[in-house]
């Protein structure tokens, strides 16, 4: 079909640091301009304490950074691109809840809540609801239905229902003003169109699917009883919504307010957010028997398949299968590692250290340290009896979610070097995809190639290569460093009525790939050896 190449709209990354807007062109999806904000108060810092795992942003700094950002690439596009603007959408983190009022508005922007961080967006990496994902889970267990099947058979202390409890739990004077929750992605639609009411708010498929045990087979979030039984503290949330929509789906016209506050006409089409690695798969092309792997300071791996093909099958120990979640019409399923670049980064910080403590060395010194790891490892030889590492540093999320698991390293010497350490860093987060893609293939989801995107699929040839030698398949690297926004845009395009569907708008915008990286055989044989091991390691863990 012929698309007017004078039609644009906007895709919108909300990233764990900053929030980024692509301005594209329908048509073809070219990138007419770009722009990214940082959260200011998470910048500095605040409402965050890493030695408990605590990660909170205040939702000023979602609303003040969106609006500079998307002025910021209006200005750069120019009036009559930005006169053209016909549909905007976006993608956040998740799970990334909020405790609001009777209004839906977060309890942090009411006076009395405003430095309160338990009243704040929870951000998904947030760990402090270990004690309230257990007791979810020991419930779902002796419950009649278990509410975490579709949910890889464990609920994680990242998600939804499990934060909101730790909220709840941990601060009684949030209790009187708490009538809802509502996720990242939920509340930027609701205050774009115009009404953040609780009951009105336009649920999105992928986070309540993934994130809330939201299931059409038991019409929708977990019953009363359960959540009673869980903790009587949820009671009221229950009936909070039952209908979910697709990221296909027009919500409404952009409201008079946020029309002035952005720079773009009243009335354009907003449609329904979801899950930002799942937007960013199909910002890349994603089809079924593609695994779209987001790589960077965690990974998360986005595969579809078709219903019939799934057939009822539930997959063990991945976070979530759900209908539409991805794509309409497709089973999206989400697995992911807890720590990827995150692994890379700590080892560069532990061979820092004396650098910043004796040597009170220069930090662009200290930005060299992996470049220089990275160039030591790529030259070492590959034996079967190289030290092999975990990558649990920051506890399992698939297969099998596990927070207090942990990292280790075996077959140490004294003639081990800091390269050979990193080269099995390295191999252990490739051992991590490895072992999520064995799990699919397991339960009878087909792997016929892999779409890398994220910072490190660019950036780092090692780190490709040795994921493409250790899992066996070919990967190729996205050229585009937005596919999130971009599959934002993709999804806002249908919103807007510009194409059919997503397939169609997928096929006209999508770009191509920059590189490939295809299997050694030889390597990949010793690395079916060095895999072994590390499955014996972590058992026996």
């Amino acid at each position: 079909m012929k698309i007017s190449t004078d039609l644009y709209v906007i895709g919108i990354d909300f990233g764990s640091d900053s929030v980024r807007c692509l301005v594209v062109c329908a048509a073809d999806g070219r990138e007419m301009a770009s722009a990214a904000v940082a959260y200011p108060r998470w910048k500095e810092g605040l409402y965050c304490d890493p030695s408990r795992n605590r990660y909170r942003q205040h939702p000023l700094d979602y609303i003040e950074s969106l609006e500079r950002c998307v002025r910021m690439a209006l200005e750069r596009c120019g009036k009559e691109v930005a006169d053209r603007i016909c549909g905007i959408s976006y993608d956040t983190t998740a799970s990334t809840p909020v405790l609001t009022d009777e209004r839906g508005v977060p309890l942090a922007l009411r006076p009395e809540y405003a430095e309160n961080p338990d009243a704040m967006f929870i951000l998904w990496k947030d760990h402090t609801a270990i004690a309230e994902a257990d007791a979810i889970n020991e419930t779902a267990k002796r419950w009649e239905i278990d509410y975490t099947r579709y949910s890889g058979g464990t609920y994680s202390c990242e998600w939804t229902w499990a934060k909101v409890l730790h909220c709840l739990r941990h601060d009684p004077s949030l209790r009187p003003a708490a009538r809802a929750w509502v996720e990242h992605c939920d509340w930027i639609g609701a205050i774009l169109t115009g009404d953040t009411t609780p009951g009105h708010v336009v649920r999105s498929r992928c986070v309540a699917g993934h994130k809330a045990m939201w299931h059409e087979s038991w019409g929708g979030l977990p019953s009363s009883d359960f959540l009673q039984a869980v903790d009587p503290l949820l009671v009221g949330f229950a009936d909070l919504y039952r209908q979910t929509a697709t990221g296909d789906t027009l919500i409404g016209g952009l409201c008079e307010e946020w029309a002035s506050r952005l720079g773009l006409r009243s009335g354009i089409a907003v449609g329904v957010g979801a899950i930002d690695c799942h937007v960013g798969a199909v910002g890349a092309g994603i089809v079924p028997g593609t695994l779209v792997k987001v790589v960077g300071t965690s990974t998360c791996d986005i595969l579809i398949a078709d219903p019939k093909h799934v057939d009822g099958k539930v997959v063990r120990g991945i976070c979530g299968q759900v209908d539409g979640s991805v794509l309409p019409g497709y089973v999206g399923f989400e697995a992911g590692q807890a720590a990827f670049g995150d692994l890379y980064a700590w080892f560069r910080r532990l061979m820092a250290w004396p650098l910043r403590r004796i040597a009170q060395g220069d930090p662009e010194l200290e930005e060299r340290i992996l470049g220089e790891l990275t160039a030591e490892a790529e030259r070492l030889p590959l034996t079967a009896e190289d030290p092999v590492a975990l990558d649990w540093h920051n506890g399992r999320r698939t297969p099998d979610a596990d927070p207090r698991a942990r990292g280790a390293i075996e077959a140490l010497t004294l003639a081990t070097s800091a390269p050979g350490i990193f080269k099995a860093l390295v191999e252990a987060t490739a051992f991590g995809s490895r072992a999520i893609n064995e799990r699919m293939l397991e339960e009878g989801i087909s792997i016929d190639t892999i779409i890398a995107i994220g910072g490190i699929a660019r950036k780092s040839r090692f780190v490709m290569q040795t994921l493409s030698d250790v899992i066996g398949v070919p990967i190729r690297v996205l050229v585009s460093d937005q596919a999130c926004a971009l599959g934002a845009a993709l999804f806002a395009t249908v919103a807007a009525g510009i194409y059919p569907s997503v397939a169609a708008a997928q096929q006209a915008m999508c770009p191509g790939f920059s590189d490939e990286y295809r299997p050694d055989p030889e390597r990949h044989a010793v690395y079916d050896k060095l895999y072994a091991r590390y499955l014996r390691l972590g058992a026996a863990r």
